[in-house]
């Protein structure tokens, strides 16, 4: 299963720092965090998303045994 990491306002709108997920690909990752946790959702589309520190495609395959990002925009300079 894959391990998911929330950063920052994305931790605080899902609940957590990390959870365990079983989803097949990216973007049915991204569909079923958006259903289970409505505050994520609203920032989602914004966020950047990594498996194993590399940007990927909603399309993309996800495996049982890798790390997924999720990194809201982040303000400063």
């Amino acid at each position: 299963m894959a391990r998911v990491r929330y950063f920052a306002a994305a931790a605080e709108r899902a609940g957590r720092s990390e959870e365990v997920r079983s989803e097949n690909s990216l973007g049915a990752l991204r569909d079923a965090l958006s259903r289970e946790h409505p505050g994520l959702a609203a920032i989602l589309p914004k966020c950047a998303v990594l498996v194993d520190g590399a940007r990927a495609a909603d399309s993309s395959e996800i495996g049982p045994d890798v790390t997924v990002d999720i990194l809201p925009p982040f303000a400063g300079g």
